[in-house]
């Protein structure tokens, strides 16, 4: 890296500013730059005169500045500043260890302190390290020189590499190409903490860590033999007191007159402050700074190497963990009370399953993970789940409050070549929230057929909100028959989605979804406008001919406030009377007479549209409440009609029953559909009955716009349905 300070990118020239390299007075820069000139300023073992100590730190300082504030974050500047204090011999390791204290307690724009101390770290270890393999290479070839000239009798040279030797001040060591040990120099010495008695006639490998990077031992046989002709390695070392150096290690191979490999020159440069700096921003990259726990990245790193080189058969499970009724610690005790019981809950999840070899993370907010690798069963795996509910179990005391926290446990156990890392990952979340629907404090373990349901209410959630865009919905109509004259009298609009995937699905599929999503509200709406639109055509085309239009409305629609706007605004559009409009809607839309949903209801009969009440007998079939509602219409449920014809039901107490329904409704002066209509059997009875109308697959199943149309035109003269 170049030592060179240029004054461009707005960072201050010669004499643009005082020797501290002030900045507008009173901003967080001049306030970082002040405390960065002080910091360069200390007595650190190096003399730097005044002005170019100002125009240094006014440069490195404008550098970290703009890493802190640029968006996006360039970690370029950050290290050329740290290069930068090395190019002008600022190689302190005190220093450096002061100037992260300095930047950690600067505040950094979207939390880029860490990723901001990590560069300029980088940058001051890398430029040393650069800087010192520069001397290292001029060590080796000094090295070279001396050892020639001590073959051709130079006394002059052997004793100007011997001050060399002595007073370098990285460490130097000599040995033969047997591995023995013949000399080391001062800097070696104190590297080991030992004398030269300590060191010379040792064997090299003696020397072995058991930290050793993989590879070191086969190059070293490789140089002493001559196959190479030099080594880089960071090495760890134990020191005489037993403490551990680490080392940048470089062995180089000198030959003789004839090529053959004479002595081997190891030079070694202390590098234990930068390795434990390293070690530091590691775990603080690995781990979750609440709980001590591996955080997520580390969890799927660790999950990744399982799927890398598994042995046959092997096997891994999975717990996913969920605590039960933590935000309500939360909002009602506040987050740093909840941030204890967080630690609380780790504390007791590592120390019932980090001896038993599992591997416990914390994903984020109040999701854990259990790793269990080599996995023997499912039974081990539900072991671990039973060991999170029991870990669990207790209250957790955190000051004068005794929590009691519980958790839900989705488990899953795999061959390893069964699945994906982030498969494995999604089907535990998948089964984790089965365990919490089937009413928490417990543990689920995974089954491919509703993971693979899961799954494709997943798919169908994502892709539908640009299916509307897309184009992939549109409408079939089922007809409603008079009974009384056999003829049309309505159709009921049915939304259908032309899934690329998936195919055709009917609203079964993909309504209860939509309504979970919210995106029921623009779907439900382009119903309307695409039904109002399909019906004022027909009446267009066909007049009075033309059947009266039934749309479903969704339980989320009917409380909306803005539905009576918008409906009135369609009408207006499509030129629809709201007299030909009838819209169809759940047991379950009015929960009692005080529903703000009844608000709604009348203001839609206001606009002149008519109301039935759908499925009617499949909620809570509250009487008073009918009553109560401003509808026109109600729909027997399919159920009903379908159960009739069960052997192990009594037919004729349903008839009854049904019977029942059609007189209490024409009681409330109600219009009275029957839905699930297969047979003419059926469809006579109901007559007899004084049904008015019924729809089923009888009368037609939901057919295309013009498929309607078509009955329309040819539909014959009316007549009771006994005579058809």
């Amino acid at each position: 890296m170049s030592g060179a300070i240029p004054a461009d990118g707005g960072i201050p020239a010669e004499g643009a500013t005082p020797a501290g390299g002030a900045t507008p007075a009173g901003s967080a820069a001049e306030r970082f730059h002040e405390d960065w000139s002080r910091l360069l300023s200390a007595d650190h073992g190096i003399a730097v005169h005044p002005g170019l100590l100002g125009r240094l730190a006014a440069r490195t300082a404008a550098l970290l500045h703009r890493a802190q504030q640029d968006d996006p974050f360039e970690p370029r500047l950050a290290a050329q500043a740290g290069a930068d204090l090395v190019d002008g011999h600022f190689t302190d390791p005190v220093l450096l260890a002061r100037a992260v204290e300095l930047l950690q307690a600067q505040p950094a724009h979207d939390g880029r302190g860490p990723a901001l101390t990590g560069a300029f770290a980088a940058g001051w270890a890398n430029a040393l390290r650069e800087r010192t393999l520069r001397e290292q290479e001029a060590i080796r070839t000094a090295a070279d020189a001396a050892r020639l000239e001590a073959e051709r009798a130079l006394r002059a040279s052997e004793a100007r590499f011997r001050a060399l030797f002595e007073s370098a001040a990285i460490g130097i060591a000599i040995g033969d190409t047997d591995g023995n040990i013949l000399a080391v120099n001062k800097a070696v010495q104190e590297l080991f903490g030992a004398g030269p008695e300590d060191m010379v006639g040792r064997r090299v490998d003696d020397l072995v860590h058991p930290e050793d990077t993989p590879g070191v031992w086969e190059a070293y046989e490789e140089l002493i033999s001559g196959k190479r002709e030099y080594f880089q390695f960071d090495k760890p070392y134990y020191r005489q007191d037993g403490e551990v150096v680490w080392t940048h290690l470089t062995v180089s191979l000198i030959r003789d007159d004839d090529g053959t490999p004479q002595y081997q020159v190891a030079m070694l440069e202390d590098v234990t402050d930068r390795y434990r700096l390293q070690e530091r921003l590691r775990h603080q990259a690995t781990h979750d700074p609440l709980t001590g726990l591996p955080n997520r990245a580390a969890f799927f790193e660790r999950l990744e190497k399982l799927f890398e080189d598994p042995e046959p058969g092997a096997r891994f499970g999975l717990c996913y963990v969920d605590l039960d009724g933590f935000k309500v610690v939360n909002d009602s005790l506040g987050h740093d009370m909840g941030d204890q019981l967080l630690s609380a809950v780790a504390a007791r999840l590592k120390a019932a399953l980090t001896p038993l070899g599992h591997l416990v993370a914390r994903l984020g907010g109040d999701e854990f993970v259990v790793l269990l690798e080599n996995c023997r069963g499912e039974q081990e795996a539900v072991a671990a789940a039973k060991t999170v509910l029991g870990a669990l179990a207790g209250p957790v005391l955190i000051g004068d409050h005794k929590l009691a926290v519980g958790a839900s446990v989705g488990v899953l156990e795999r061959r390893v070549s069964t699945t994906t890392p982030g498969a494995a990952v999604r089907a535990a979340d998948l089964t984790l929230y089965r365990a919490k629907e089937a009413g928490r404090g417990r543990w689920t373990l995974f089954d491919p057929k509703e993971n693979a349901r899961a799954v494709s209410r997943y798919a169908v959630s994502v892709r539908m909100p640009a299916a509307l865009d897309r184009g992939e919905f549109f409408i079939d109509y089922q007809p409603l028959y008079r009974l009384a004259d056999g003829r049309m009298a309505a159709v009921e609009a049915l939304v259908r989605w032309r899934h690329p995937q998936l195919g055709v699905l009917g609203p079964d599929e993909f309504v209860t979804t939509a309504e979970e999503t919210g995106l029921i509200m623009p779907l439900g709406r382009w119903v309307l406008e695409q039904a109002c639109g399909q019906a004022a055509d027909w009446i267009k085309h066909y007049g009075d001919a033309a059947p009266q239009l039934n749309v479903n409305l969704a339980v989320r629609q009917a409380r909306s406030a803005a539905l009576v706007t918008d409906l009135s605004r369609i009408l207006d559009n499509t030129g629809l009377e709201p007299a030909r409009l009838q819209l169809e809607i759940t047991e379950s839309t009015v929960v009692g007479p005080e529903d703000e949903a009844l608000r709604t209801l009348h203001g839609l009969v206001d606009l002149g549209v008519s109301l039935a009440v759908d499925d009617f007998g499949t909620g809570w079939s509250n009487l008073a409440y009918l009553r109560d509602l401003p509808v026109s219409g109600l729909k027997i449920a399919g159920s009903f009609v379908g159960d009739l014809h069960e052997p192990a039901k009594d037919g004729a107490t349903g008839w009854r029953i049904v019977s029942g329904l059609v007189s209490m409704a024409h009681a409330l002066g109600l219009n009275v559909t029957a839905e699930g209509v297969e047979t003419r059997k059926d469809a006579e009875r109901l007559r007899e009955m004084g049904c008015d109308w019924a729809q089923g697959w009888h009368f037609g199943r939901p057919v295309r716009p013009a498929e309607i149309a078509r009955r329309i035109v040819e539909e014959p003269e009316g007549r009771p349905v006994e005579e058809g």
